[in-house]
């Protein structure tokens, strides 16, 4: 068992950060790529919401990191096409971490976007 031990205390906390969440290797990753911000996004925005998202419907890159738009079921209701969805703007910082939210449009599950 002293073995194991030393190996826990070389790897920092038995390699925790390597299993994902919150403090994993994305921070050191830079600006990163589109999909490592779509689960950023979806994942810190949950941990504010406290509801999940299901999915996110865009992500671009900017000068100072990424903005996703990212849906989430803010009223269950049955049927479920009359449930109530919001989209919410995230944008992140260049290392991933969320800097700034805001709901952009709330509409029910069912409806069709007419919008361009």
């Amino acid at each position: 068992m002293p073995a194991e031990e030393s190996a826990k205390r070389r790897s920092g906390a038995g390699g925790r950060a390597r299993q994902g969440g919150a403090g994993t290797d994305r921070h050191h990753s830079g600006k990163g790529n589109a999909a490592q911000a779509m689960r950023s996004a979806a994942e810190q925005l949950y941990e504010l919401l406290g509801r999940r998202p299901e999915s996110v419907s865009a992500v671009n890159p900017t000068e100072d990191g990424w903005v996703a738009d990212v849906e989430v079921l803010e009223l269950e209701r049955i049927p479920e096409t009359t449930s109530v969805m919001a989209s919410y703007r995230v944008t992140l910082d260049k290392e991933g971490d969320l800097v700034g939210y805001e709901r952009v449009r709330r509409y029910t599950r069912g409806q069709i976007d007419r919008r361009g």
